[in-house]
């Protein structure tokens, strides 16, 4: 192995059989291993007061993960509520690629805006093999998004939004086989994901049921509906896979998404093309310019949820972000209830099999969720993170670094520059000028419902953005 690897440090031998100790004694389970200290060479860069790699380290960064999750579910909920224009007569494959082009300008102006686009050129240039797993998690999220839209449109939101959840399942599984979480996790880590596995699978069953009487259609849209939902989240569930790669080769998160976004763009506008015709989508763009601004909206929201949802995966994996991030369930159903009155005038059955099935899903999430990594599987982390060093050659001590959520040794800091103020600038512009020309959608809907979701989405993103800078420098 050539020096600057992640598994033994030539320029701190003492220090790194320390920590070797240390994951050695949590691997064989000797009790509770003695907190690791760096006795040498700790980094300007760590948490103040605490030593590198160290426990309470290690607990902070399950702290940004867990925040993360559940701001993330916040966001991505509110996104969703757009796409209920569906019903005043626009092609759902428009409504996506309408939301895209709110997710392509949110994805560059955003971190553009945090960080400044130096630090994505330095990302591109350590870890070039990235770039074509990002696009082609890009793809997969366009496919996925655009079966949502039929799934809202023939089932509901309230009912949708559990059934594409499924992707918490397959997140586990990948995240199990490909990049060792919950191995050495213990007894009670595993009866608390399988437990949450078959308490989510039961709410899931109970929301299907419900579904025949809620879906605005006739039975067999029911069951379209329905294998949309699941059929998006088979695909979500899939799209991680890149995510978790890019995030154990030390790749920062607000560059991963940048390059997600051509993936995006390209597959949805063919979708867009080959459903509608060149004609066609250019005559449905302008019957819509009056709800263009909402769905792009929609769209600039969605990649906030995102970015929260790609900090999750980062710190507590993809095994256990996704579901936190699945609350998004809890509020699709506040949204689809309160703000667009779907359940308005169904009977009492109903109501106990939406509410009640959302509620179990819930409870699985949170099963799943609180099973936190325990030291003895975060060296398994560690040993997936070694893998894909020797695959593609990289400096172990940078991907260390970046999996601690600090900088490494004499990596420069990132800047913003012109080109980083003409995004922010242009994006912004581009949502103005089409807010000039929106208007109100001709539907019945919350105003103080939607107002109050609103208010306290944005007081979970500030106490989330505060968390990860002041913990990881959005790192």
């Amino acid at each position: 192995m050539r020096p600057g690897k992640l598994g033994r440090s030539s320029a701190a031998p003492v220090q790194q059989r320390l920590r070797d100790q240390w994951y050695q004694d949590a691997v064989a389970g000797r009790g509770e291993p003695r907190p690791y200290k760096e006795s040498t060479a700790v980094s300007s860069n760590s948490a103040p007061g605490d030593a590198n790699g160290g426990p309470s380290r290690a607990r902070a960064l399950q702290v940004v993960g867990l925040v993360s999750g559940f701001t993330a579910g916040a966001w991505l909920g509110a996104a969703e509520a757009p796409t209920k224009l569906v019903t005043v007569g626009i092609s759902p494959v428009v409504i996506s690629l309408i939301m895209v082009i709110g997710v392509f300008l949110a994805r560059w102006s955003v971190p553009a805006l945090i960080l400044g686009t130096s630090s994505i050129r330095a990302d591109v240039k350590r870890t070039p093999h990235l770039l074509i797993w990002a696009i082609l998690a890009g793809c997969i999220w366009a496919v996925a998004n655009t079966l949502t839209i039929f799934a809202i449109r023939d089932v509901g939101l309230s009912i949708a939004f559990p059934l594409w959840n499924s992707n918490s399942l397959l997140g586990i599984l990948w995240g199990f086989l490909f990049f060792n979480e919950l191995r050495n996790a213990g007894a009670r880590r595993w009866a608390g994901v399988l437990g949450g596995v078959l308490v989510m699978c039961f709410g899931a069953w109970l929301l299907a049921v419900a579904s025949s009487a809620t879906a605005a259609g006739p039975a067999a849209h029911a069951s379209r509906g329905i294998a949309a939902a699941l059929g998006a989240g088979i695909l979500w569930g899939t799209m991680y896979i890149p995510y978790r790669k890019a995030y154990l080769t030390g790749m920062n998160p607000l560059s991963f998404v940048t390059f997600f976004t051509f993936g995006e763009v390209g597959m949805m506008g063919t979708l867009a093309i080959s459903f509608t015709g060149t004609a066609g989508l250019w005559r449905q763009l302008v019957d819509a310019k009056e709800v263009l601004f909402w769905l792009m909206l929609g769209g600039f929201v969605w990649v906030i949820g995102d970015l929260f949802q790609q900090y999750a995966a980062k710190y507590v994996g993809i095994s256990r972000g996704i579901p936190l991030s699945n609350s998004n369930q809890i509020w699709g159903l506040l949204w689809g209830v309160f703000v667009f009155g779907e359940l308005h005038g169904r009977s009492a059955s109903v109501y106990a099999q939406v509410v009640g099935g959302s509620l179990l899903m819930m409870l699985g999430v949170g099963a799943i969720a609180f099973s936190s990594a325990t030291r003895a599987e975060q060296v398994k982390w560690k040993d997936a993170a070694r893998r894909e060093c020797e695959r593609y050659d990289l400096a172990e001590e940078f991907v260390e670094a970046r999996m601690d959520g600090r900088s490494a040794e004499g990596e420069v800091a990132a800047r913003r520059g012109i080109l980083d103020w003409v995004l922010v600038v242009g994006a912004t512009g581009v949502f103005v000028y089409f807010a000039s020309m929106a208007g109100v959608p001709r539907m019945d809907f919350s105003w103080v419902a939607a107002g109050a979701l609103t208010v306290v989405s944005v007081a979970m993103l500030i106490v989330c953005g505060v968390v990860i800078g002041r913990t990881t420098g959005f790192r």
